[in-house]
Protein backbone atom coordinates (compact mmCIF):
# COMPACT_ATOMS: atom_id res chain seq x y z
CA UNK A 1 0.00 0.00 0.00
CA UNK A 2 1.45 3.34 -1.02
CA UNK A 3 1.33 6.29 1.35
CA UNK A 4 1.01 10.05 0.97
CA UNK A 5 1.81 12.86 3.36
CA UNK A 6 -1.27 14.25 5.11
CA UNK A 7 -0.90 17.99 4.64
CA UNK A 8 1.03 20.00 7.21
CA UNK A 9 0.58 17.18 9.74
CA UNK A 10 3.30 15.30 7.88
CA UNK A 11 1.89 11.87 8.69
CA UNK A 12 2.50 9.16 6.09
CA UNK A 13 -0.94 7.60 5.66
CA UNK A 14 -2.28 5.06 3.22
CA UNK A 15 -3.46 6.72 0.02
CA UNK A 16 -6.49 4.41 0.20
CA UNK A 17 -8.16 4.38 3.57
CA UNK A 18 -10.92 2.29 5.10
CA UNK A 19 -14.29 4.02 4.88
CA UNK A 20 -16.11 2.60 7.90
CA UNK A 21 -19.66 3.83 7.57
CA UNK A 22 -21.06 0.65 6.01
CA UNK A 23 -19.91 -1.42 8.99
CA UNK A 24 -22.12 0.78 11.14
CA UNK A 25 -25.17 -0.47 9.25
CA UNK A 26 -25.94 2.57 7.11
CA UNK A 27 -26.05 0.42 3.98
CA UNK A 28 -28.50 -2.07 5.38
CA UNK A 29 -27.86 -5.21 7.44
CA UNK A 30 -24.24 -5.86 8.32
CA UNK A 31 -22.63 -8.71 10.23
CA UNK A 32 -20.11 -7.56 12.85
CA UNK A 33 -17.81 -10.54 12.33
CA UNK A 34 -17.65 -9.76 8.62
CA UNK A 35 -16.83 -6.16 9.49
CA UNK A 36 -14.02 -7.18 11.83
CA UNK A 37 -12.59 -9.50 9.18
CA UNK A 38 -12.67 -6.66 6.64
CA UNK A 39 -10.81 -4.32 8.99
CA UNK A 40 -8.13 -6.92 9.66
CA UNK A 41 -7.73 -7.66 5.94
CA UNK A 42 -7.30 -3.95 5.19
CA UNK A 43 -4.54 -3.72 7.79
CA UNK A 44 -2.98 -6.98 6.60
CA UNK A 45 -2.48 -5.59 3.08
CA UNK A 46 -0.69 -2.55 4.51
CA UNK A 47 -3.43 -0.01 5.16
CA UNK A 48 -3.06 2.32 8.12
CA UNK A 49 -5.90 4.89 7.89
CA UNK A 50 -9.50 4.33 9.02
CA UNK A 51 -12.26 6.93 8.85
CA UNK A 52 -15.44 6.52 10.87
CA UNK A 53 -18.04 8.62 12.69
CA UNK A 54 -20.00 8.54 15.90
CA UNK A 55 -23.24 8.53 13.87
CA UNK A 56 -22.40 5.32 12.00
CA UNK A 57 -24.65 2.94 13.86
CA UNK A 58 -24.67 5.32 16.86
CA UNK A 59 -21.16 4.27 17.84
CA UNK A 60 -21.27 0.76 16.39
CA UNK A 61 -18.60 1.47 13.78
CA UNK A 62 -16.32 3.13 16.33
CA UNK A 63 -16.68 0.24 18.76
CA UNK A 64 -15.79 -2.32 16.09
CA UNK A 65 -12.69 -0.33 15.21
CA UNK A 66 -11.83 -0.16 18.90
CA UNK A 67 -11.85 -3.97 19.09
CA UNK A 68 -9.44 -4.18 16.17
CA UNK A 69 -7.12 -1.51 17.61
CA UNK A 70 -6.68 -3.63 20.74
CA UNK A 71 -5.63 -6.63 18.64
CA UNK A 72 -3.12 -4.86 16.37
CA UNK A 73 0.33 -3.53 17.19
CA UNK A 74 1.22 -1.54 14.06
CA UNK A 75 0.63 2.23 13.92
CA UNK A 76 -2.95 2.96 12.80
CA UNK A 77 -4.43 6.40 12.21
CA UNK A 78 -8.12 6.79 13.04
CA UNK A 79 -10.33 9.72 12.10
CA UNK A 80 -13.82 10.09 13.47
CA UNK A 81 -16.58 12.67 13.23
CA UNK A 82 -19.13 14.31 15.51
CA UNK A 83 -22.70 14.45 14.12
CA UNK A 84 -24.63 17.73 14.30
CA UNK A 85 -26.60 17.88 17.54
CA UNK A 86 -29.82 18.64 15.68
CA UNK A 87 -29.01 16.01 13.01
CA UNK A 88 -29.37 18.57 10.22
CA UNK A 89 -26.59 17.48 7.88
CA UNK A 90 -26.78 20.43 5.47
CA UNK A 91 -27.56 23.33 7.80
CA UNK A 92 -28.92 26.57 6.32
CA UNK A 93 -26.39 29.40 6.34
CA UNK A 94 -28.21 31.23 9.15
CA UNK A 95 -27.96 28.28 11.57
CA UNK A 96 -26.30 29.33 14.86
CA UNK A 97 -23.45 27.06 15.91
CA UNK A 98 -25.10 26.72 19.33
CA UNK A 99 -27.87 24.73 17.64
CA UNK A 100 -25.54 22.32 15.85
CA UNK A 101 -22.15 22.27 17.59
CA UNK A 102 -22.37 23.92 21.01
CA UNK A 103 -18.99 23.77 22.70
CA UNK A 104 -20.03 21.48 25.54
CA UNK A 105 -21.56 19.08 22.99
CA UNK A 106 -18.23 18.92 21.10
CA UNK A 107 -16.40 18.10 24.31
CA UNK A 108 -18.94 15.42 25.23
CA UNK A 109 -18.61 13.98 21.74
CA UNK A 110 -14.85 13.67 22.09
CA UNK A 111 -15.26 11.73 25.33
CA UNK A 112 -17.86 9.43 23.76
CA UNK A 113 -15.62 8.62 20.79
CA UNK A 114 -12.65 8.04 23.09
CA UNK A 115 -14.68 5.45 24.99
CA UNK A 116 -16.01 3.81 21.84
CA UNK A 117 -12.56 3.55 20.29
CA UNK A 118 -10.91 2.48 23.55
CA UNK A 119 -8.12 5.01 23.20
CA UNK A 120 -6.91 8.05 25.12
CA UNK A 121 -6.32 10.22 22.05
CA UNK A 122 -8.10 10.54 18.68
CA UNK A 123 -5.86 11.13 15.69
CA UNK A 124 -8.32 13.30 13.74
CA UNK A 125 -11.55 14.69 15.16
CA UNK A 126 -13.89 16.17 12.57
CA UNK A 127 -17.13 18.11 12.71
CA UNK A 128 -19.54 16.18 10.50
CA UNK A 129 -20.97 19.18 8.65
CA UNK A 130 -20.39 22.92 8.29
CA UNK A 131 -21.97 26.18 7.19
CA UNK A 132 -20.40 29.54 6.39
CA UNK A 133 -21.97 31.27 9.39
CA UNK A 134 -19.52 29.44 11.62
CA UNK A 135 -16.42 30.70 9.77
CA UNK A 136 -16.29 33.66 12.15
CA UNK A 137 -16.97 31.70 15.35
CA UNK A 138 -13.56 31.85 16.99
CA UNK A 139 -14.78 29.71 19.89
CA UNK A 140 -14.97 26.60 17.70
CA UNK A 141 -11.43 26.98 16.39
CA UNK A 142 -10.11 27.82 19.86
CA UNK A 143 -11.76 24.69 21.24
CA UNK A 144 -10.08 22.59 18.56
CA UNK A 145 -6.71 24.04 19.58
CA UNK A 146 -7.48 23.40 23.26
CA UNK A 147 -8.41 19.78 22.64
CA UNK A 148 -5.08 19.28 20.90
CA UNK A 149 -3.14 20.89 23.76
CA UNK A 150 -5.00 18.71 26.25
CA UNK A 151 -3.97 15.58 24.34
CA UNK A 152 -7.56 14.54 23.60
CA UNK A 153 -7.06 14.81 19.83
CA UNK A 154 -4.06 15.19 17.55
CA UNK A 155 -5.75 17.04 14.70
CA UNK A 156 -8.98 18.99 14.14
CA UNK A 157 -10.89 18.77 10.87
CA UNK A 158 -14.13 19.40 9.03
CA UNK A 159 -16.21 17.08 6.85
CA UNK A 160 -17.87 19.53 4.50
CA UNK A 161 -21.37 19.33 3.04
CA UNK A 162 -22.42 17.84 -0.29
CA UNK A 163 -24.57 20.74 -1.41
CA UNK A 164 -22.16 23.62 -0.76
CA UNK A 165 -18.69 22.27 0.07
CA UNK A 166 -17.01 25.64 -0.50
CA UNK A 167 -18.67 26.99 2.65
CA UNK A 168 -15.54 25.92 4.58
CA UNK A 169 -13.12 28.28 2.82
CA UNK A 170 -13.34 30.86 5.59
CA UNK A 171 -12.59 28.20 8.19
CA UNK A 172 -9.60 26.92 6.24
CA UNK A 173 -8.16 30.42 6.12
CA UNK A 174 -8.03 30.58 9.92
CA UNK A 175 -5.06 28.21 9.84
CA UNK A 176 -6.56 26.05 12.61
CA UNK A 177 -8.11 23.34 10.42
CA UNK A 178 -5.76 20.39 9.90
CA UNK A 179 -7.85 18.25 7.54
CA UNK A 180 -10.80 18.58 5.21
CA UNK A 181 -13.02 15.71 4.18
CA UNK A 182 -14.91 16.28 0.93
CA UNK A 183 -16.63 14.56 -1.97
CA UNK A 184 -14.52 14.33 -5.12
CA UNK A 185 -15.29 11.85 -7.87
CA UNK A 186 -15.82 11.50 -11.62
CA UNK A 187 -19.14 13.34 -11.31
CA UNK A 188 -18.28 15.84 -8.58
CA UNK A 189 -15.11 17.23 -10.14
CA UNK A 190 -15.52 20.88 -9.12
CA UNK A 191 -13.31 20.71 -5.95
CA UNK A 192 -10.33 20.42 -8.30
CA UNK A 193 -10.88 24.09 -9.19
CA UNK A 194 -12.00 25.30 -5.75
CA UNK A 195 -11.13 23.48 -2.54
CA UNK A 196 -8.17 21.30 -3.47
CA UNK A 197 -5.87 24.17 -4.53
CA UNK A 198 -6.66 26.03 -1.32
CA UNK A 199 -5.95 22.95 0.79
CA UNK A 200 -2.66 22.40 -1.00
CA UNK A 201 -1.62 26.03 -0.48
CA UNK A 202 -2.52 26.01 3.22
CA UNK A 203 -1.23 22.52 3.97
CA UNK A 204 -4.67 21.20 4.91
CA UNK A 205 -4.82 17.41 4.59
CA UNK A 206 -7.42 16.15 2.11
CA UNK A 207 -9.60 13.11 2.81
CA UNK A 208 -11.74 12.19 -0.20
CA UNK A 209 -15.05 10.46 0.44
CA UNK A 210 -17.72 8.97 -1.87
CA UNK A 211 -15.31 8.10 -4.72
CA UNK A 212 -17.95 5.68 -6.06
CA UNK A 213 -20.92 8.08 -5.80
CA UNK A 214 -22.70 5.77 -3.36
CA UNK A 215 -21.85 2.77 -5.55
CA UNK A 216 -23.02 4.08 -8.92
CA UNK A 217 -19.51 4.59 -10.34
CA UNK A 218 -18.68 0.92 -9.81
CA UNK A 219 -21.14 0.19 -12.61
CA UNK A 220 -23.06 -2.35 -10.54
CA UNK A 221 -26.51 -0.73 -10.76
CA UNK A 222 -28.95 -1.27 -13.60
CA UNK A 223 -31.24 1.60 -12.66
CA UNK A 224 -34.26 -0.34 -11.41
CA UNK A 225 -32.93 -1.36 -7.98
CA UNK A 226 -34.81 -0.51 -4.79
CA UNK A 227 -33.30 -0.18 -1.34
CA UNK A 228 -34.75 -0.80 2.13
CA UNK A 229 -36.02 2.28 3.93
CA UNK A 230 -33.21 2.09 6.49
CA UNK A 231 -30.61 1.97 3.69
CA UNK A 232 -29.01 5.35 3.06
CA UNK A 233 -29.25 4.82 -0.71
CA UNK A 234 -33.06 4.88 -0.55
CA UNK A 235 -32.77 8.64 0.06
CA UNK A 236 -29.86 9.39 -2.23
CA UNK A 237 -31.37 7.54 -5.21
CA UNK A 238 -34.97 8.65 -4.73
CA UNK A 239 -37.30 9.27 -7.67
CA UNK A 240 -35.50 9.15 -11.03
CA UNK A 241 -32.09 9.66 -9.44
CA UNK A 242 -30.76 6.13 -9.82
CA UNK A 243 -31.91 5.78 -13.43
CA UNK A 244 -30.54 9.21 -14.34
CA UNK A 245 -27.22 8.36 -12.70
CA UNK A 246 -26.91 4.97 -14.39
CA UNK A 247 -27.43 6.60 -17.79
CA UNK A 248 -24.37 8.75 -17.18
CA UNK A 249 -22.34 5.86 -15.76
CA UNK A 250 -22.93 3.98 -18.98
CA UNK A 251 -21.34 6.87 -20.91
CA UNK A 252 -18.28 6.52 -18.70
CA UNK A 253 -18.29 2.77 -19.36
CA UNK A 254 -18.24 3.45 -23.11
CA UNK A 255 -15.20 5.69 -22.64
CA UNK A 256 -13.46 3.10 -20.46
CA UNK A 257 -14.04 0.29 -22.96
CA UNK A 258 -12.38 2.37 -25.66
CA UNK A 259 -9.53 3.89 -23.66
CA UNK A 260 -8.70 1.55 -20.76
CA UNK A 261 -10.10 -1.81 -21.89
CA UNK A 262 -10.25 -4.39 -19.15
CA UNK A 263 -10.20 -1.85 -16.32
CA UNK A 264 -13.30 -2.21 -14.09
CA UNK A 265 -15.24 0.99 -13.49
CA UNK A 266 -14.56 0.83 -9.76
CA UNK A 267 -10.84 0.75 -10.43
CA UNK A 268 -11.14 3.66 -12.86
CA UNK A 269 -13.04 5.67 -10.26
CA UNK A 270 -10.30 5.21 -7.66
CA UNK A 271 -7.43 5.76 -10.07
CA UNK A 272 -9.08 9.00 -11.22
CA UNK A 273 -9.10 10.32 -7.66
CA UNK A 274 -5.56 9.19 -6.95
CA UNK A 275 -4.31 10.82 -10.15
CA UNK A 276 -4.75 14.25 -8.56
CA UNK A 277 -1.67 15.08 -6.45
CA UNK A 278 -3.69 17.36 -4.15
CA UNK A 279 -5.43 14.24 -2.81
CA UNK A 280 -3.82 12.78 0.30
CA UNK A 281 -6.13 9.80 0.84
CA UNK A 282 -9.41 8.42 -0.51
CA UNK A 283 -11.77 6.38 1.67
CA UNK A 284 -14.00 3.97 -0.29
CA UNK A 285 -16.51 2.13 1.83
CA UNK A 286 -15.40 -1.36 2.83
CA UNK A 287 -17.69 -3.91 4.44
CA UNK A 288 -16.14 -7.34 3.72
CA UNK A 289 -12.83 -9.01 2.98
CA UNK A 290 -13.36 -9.05 -0.78
CA UNK A 291 -13.99 -5.31 -0.85
CA UNK A 292 -10.89 -4.76 1.29
CA UNK A 293 -8.87 -6.58 -1.35
CA UNK A 294 -10.45 -4.93 -4.40
CA UNK A 295 -10.58 -1.38 -3.04
CA UNK A 296 -6.93 -1.33 -2.02
CA UNK A 297 -5.53 -2.95 -5.17
CA UNK A 298 -5.29 0.34 -7.16
CA UNK A 299 -2.66 1.61 -4.71
CA UNK A 300 0.17 0.59 -7.02
CA UNK A 301 1.41 3.93 -8.35
CA UNK A 302 -0.20 3.63 -11.78
CA UNK A 303 -1.98 6.91 -12.47
CA UNK A 304 -4.09 8.12 -15.36
CA UNK A 305 -2.36 10.32 -17.93
CA UNK A 306 -2.98 14.05 -18.24
CA UNK A 307 -4.65 13.39 -21.59
CA UNK A 308 -7.01 10.86 -20.00
CA UNK A 309 -7.85 13.25 -17.17
CA UNK A 310 -8.68 15.97 -19.68
CA UNK A 311 -11.01 13.62 -21.56
CA UNK A 312 -12.74 12.54 -18.36
CA UNK A 313 -13.66 16.14 -17.55
CA UNK A 314 -16.62 15.68 -19.91
CA UNK A 315 -18.35 13.52 -17.29
CA UNK A 316 -18.40 16.20 -14.59
CA UNK A 317 -21.95 16.52 -13.27
CA UNK A 318 -22.84 19.03 -10.55
CA UNK A 319 -26.09 18.16 -8.83
CA UNK A 320 -27.80 17.89 -5.45
CA UNK A 321 -29.56 14.50 -5.38
CA UNK A 322 -30.80 15.04 -1.83
CA UNK A 323 -33.39 17.61 -2.83
CA UNK A 324 -33.99 17.22 -6.56
CA UNK A 325 -35.08 14.67 -9.09
CA UNK A 326 -32.17 14.39 -11.49
CA UNK A 327 -32.99 14.76 -15.19
CA UNK A 328 -32.77 11.80 -17.51
CA UNK A 329 -30.63 12.03 -20.62
CA UNK A 330 -32.47 12.74 -23.86
CA UNK A 331 -33.72 9.49 -25.31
Amino acid sequence: MKTRRLGKLGWEISEIGFGAWAIGGWWGAQDDQESLAALHKYLDVGGNFIDTAQAYGEGRSERLIGKVLKERKEPIYVATKLPPKDRVWSPPSWTPYTQTFPLDYIREGVETSLRNLGTDCIDIYQLHTWCETWNTVDEIFELGESLKKEGKIRAFGISTTESYPECVIGALNTGTIDTLQLIFNLFEQHPRETLLPICQRLGVGTIIRVPYDEGSLTGKYKGDETFPEEDFRSIYFHGNNLKATVQRVEKIREWANQNVPGMPLAELALRWVLSHPEVNTVIPGIRNVRQAELNTAPSDGRLLSEAQLRELKRFAWRRNPWVEDLPLLAQ
